[in-house]
């Protein structure tokens, strides 16, 4: 029972999923492999499965770290491939 436990603690502390969470005028990606592309109007993020294009107006990246990436600006649309 402690073992089942103690994976069930590592999988919710070492979360490996991709995830976005959408916000007004931010976008916080989780799980992220790479980014392709980047300039103020598109932003492309590989993830595991497929890419995540971000269009819009004064796209900046605003927190980048290994695992997380914080995108601010006027988002229009979000598409996966």
């Amino acid at each position: 029972m402690g073992d089942i436990m103690l994976n069930h603690l590592r999988s919710y502390i070492l979360e490996t999923d991709f995830k976005i969470t959408i916000l007004k005028n931010k976008i916080d990606i989780v799980n992220y492999s790479e980014i392709d592309h980047f300039d103020d109007t598109k932003i492309i993020v590989r993830f595991e499965g497929g890419h995540l294009i971000i269009k819009g107006e004064n796209l900046t990246i605003s927190k980048l770290l290994n695992d997380e990436l914080l995108i601010i600006g006027q988002i229009k649309t979000i598409d996966f491939e």
